[in-house]
């Protein structure tokens, strides 16, 4: 899963990441609201955590771009306003939820879960494939009763071509949907993932390269 993070305090912005990193999220940052807005615009993300009360660019700004452009992109608004009219201010340029601040961090969590499956509504909480099992929710994993430990990266690998069905993933695709935009497309990391979580699922073997096209399961 892949979030942005949209929020000028920056000690909150890095105390989110950090959070939704250690669930095994890939996550992006922007410190304002014409930087959030031109990321959103060019990289594709599950839901974007939006700070209404931005300097310079508002939060209603740039929901209102997201939402005129198109982008699939489910956004949670944050704000330190909470009355009533705030939140139907918020959603009705678009927002698809509304978290005032303060939160808990579980409750943001358990936000962004909601959002994320309403806008992959057609894949399961749980992925299968033979004696491969992916709880998707509790981001646990295993195979034939035996407990993987994976990494975050390898979870979302797995993750996403469990989900593929059999379609050949392109490591330009693995790239964009697990690794945030920090990841340097002319390396070799997503080979190295894949070789990594080869080893970790062992034989028989599960993920096999498709010449030209990707990976799949």
């Amino acid at each position: 899963m892949r979030i942005l993070v949209i929020e000028d305090d920056e000690e909150m912005a890095e105390t989110v990441a950090v959070g939704l990193r250690r669930a095994r999220m890939a996550v992006d940052v922007a410190l304002d609201g014409s930087s959030g807005l031109e990321r959103a615009m060019i990289n594709d993300y599950d839901v974007i955590v939006l700070d209404r009360d931005l300097p310079g660019l508002h939060g209603d700004d740039v929901c209102a771009e997201l939402v005129a452009a198109g982008r699939g992109s489910r956004v949670l608004m944050l704000t330190a306003a909470a009355t009533s009219d705030d939140l139907v201010d918020g959603l009705n340029l678009g927002a698809d939820d509304y978290l005032p601040k303060p939160f808990d961090f579980p409750v943001l969590m358990a936000r962004i879960g909601a959002l994320a499956r309403r806008a992959h509504p057609a894949v399961p909480p749980v992925l299968r494939h033979g004696d491969i099992e992916l709880n998707v929710a509790q981001r646990r994993a295993r195979r034939g009763g035996r407990t993987l430990d994976l990494a975050p990266k390898e979870f979302g690998v797995l993750e996403l071509l469990l989900a593929a069905n059999g379609r050949a993933v392109s490591a330009e695709e693995l790239l964009e949907r697990v690794w945030d935009e920090s990841a340097d497309p002319f390396t070799k990391t997503v080979k190295v993932t894949i070789s990594r979580l080869r080893a970790k699922l062992g034989d028989p073997p599960v993920v096999e390269t498709v010449a030209k096209s990707g990976y799949r399961i």
